[in-house]
């Protein structure tokens, strides 16, 4: 019981260091970007590395008060950098102050251990650039685990 508990402090002390210095970055306007974010479909626990199974939400918020964004493009690629699902049949236009999400249930191991989103998005002005997150949760047998994957912009 106590490796499983500090085990969960761990988790949480890192996801505290990691989201500090995003919390508290520079303001940046933008007209377009195109971001990775990282997605956990299972982790690994335990001496054994048993396969603990999660649901993915990828959230994105426009945190822009007056100005639309689009979301352009949104791909999920797996393990090996293989694209493995494609969402978004058409651009979705996201109102200021507006968020959409995609789910990934625990059930779709398609993208294996090392997943990831690439999110394009564009503004018709230079806007807040939208907060970009995966939410990863799951649980059994009375025990849970949930932590986020923070977007980062990258250059094509």
């Amino acid at each position: 019981m106590f490796r499983r508990v500090a085990f969960v402090m761990f988790v949480f002390t890192i996801f505290l260091c990691i989201t500090s210095d995003y919390a508290f970055s520079e303001v940046s306007l933008r007209k377009e970007q195109t971001v990775y974010v990282p997605a956990y479909p299972h982790v690994f626990m335990g001496p054994r590395g048993t396969v603990f199974d999660l649901t993915i939400t990828l959230i994105v918020r426009n945190t822009d008060l007056k100005k639309p964004i689009t979301v352009t493009s949104v791909e999920y690629y797996d393990t090996g950098g293989k694209l493995a699902k494609k969402f978004l049949a058409s651009p979705l236009k996201l109102n200021p102050m507006a968020s959409t999400h995609i789910l990934i249930t625990e059930k779709d191991s398609s993208g294996g251990i090392g997943a990831n989103f690439i999110v394009r998005w564009k503004a018709e002005t230079e806007v807040n650039a939208p907060i970009i997150e995966s939410v990863m949760i799951g649980g059994r047998s009375g025990q849970g685990i949930s932590f986020i994957g923070v977007g980062q912009e990258i250059k094509e």
